[in-house]
């Protein structure tokens, strides 16, 4: 019996221990704010952040959605690049050796300095917002991706060359097995970076209109010092990041929980 029950406590700790320290923090934000008299303009109560979230919802929640639409399809571009890219790399070293370099200089060059670029030369505002955010999170899929189709175990690999499979069954058959775990352990980041993209892509291409962002209302509620409706969209911000990241985790847990020991173990 205690076998049985043994892996719903630790599930259940992962859940409250996090949602503890949550309600410790904002009733500290909440009660320091109201000991200091602290203005609404400088920095908001957590329930004066709520009540933004109820009074504004409908604005707030068209923004979210339209930034939640691009940085889904930011992701969706980038793993659909990343893992072709990797794919190519894995069949040829002099290739790897000298493309490598230039998915490097796409992860650390600024978007800030490139998004401009690419906002002048896409005439398409949503087309430019999803390319600026994809360069973003292409680079941890390429880079795990990579990783895991090479850490295949010496002695399969001889194996197969031994019974004279061929590049494709080798790829299909072992090292895409192997680089699952390195792959969705790329999907965890890169998902946070695609939204983390969409936002400064927004900020930088100051889009307005019906089909604007968070960060959009991010840059309105501050010429108008509407900070609760600030706090309101920051919040929305990392909400949705948390919940992009669950959703990886699921994903992984789904598709390695069976077999592999990274998920095994969790249980």
């Amino acid at each position: 019996m205690s076998r049985t029950h043994a892996p719903a406590a630790p599930r259940a700790a992962r859940v409250l221990y996090p949602l503890a320290v949550a309600l410790l923090l904002l009733g500290a934000w909440q009660g320091a704010v109201t000991a200091l008299e602290i203005p609404p303009y400088l920095v908001p109560s957590p329930l004066l952040v709520l009540q933004t979230l109820v009074d504004d919802g409908a604005v707030l929640a068209t923004a979210l959605l339209f930034t939640l639409k691009i940085t889904l399809l930011s992701f969706g571009l980038a793993v659909l690049l990343g893992t072709l890219i990797s794919f190519v790399f894995v069949q040829s070293r002099l290739l790897e050796t000298a493309l490598f370099p230039y998915a490097v200089l796409l992860q650390v060059t600024p978007i800030v300095a490139v998004a401009p670029l690419i906002i002048i030369w896409v005439k398409d505002p949503t087309l430019s917002l999803v390319i600026c955010a994809a360069l973003v999170a292409l680079f941890p899929i390429i880079s795990n991706t990579t990783l895991g189709l090479r850490s295949v175990d010496p002695d399969l690999q001889s194996y197969f060359e031994m019974n004279r499979a061929t590049r494709l069954q080798v790829l299909l058959r072992l090292r895409v097995p192997s680089a699952l775990p390195y792959f969705f352990g790329g999907l965890r980041i890169s998902s946070g970076l695609a939204l983390i993209g969409a936002v400064v892509a927004e900020f930088v291409a100051g889009t307005g209109g019906t089909s604007t962002g968070l960060a959009y209302q991010i840059l309105y509620a501050g010429y108008q010092l509407n900070i609760p409706r600030m706090f309101a969209a920051l919040l929305l911000i990392s909400l949705a990041g948390v919940a992009l990241f669950a959703a990886m985790a699921w994903l992984s847990r789904l598709a390695l929980g069976g077999w592999h020991a990274s998920e095994m173990g969790r249980e």
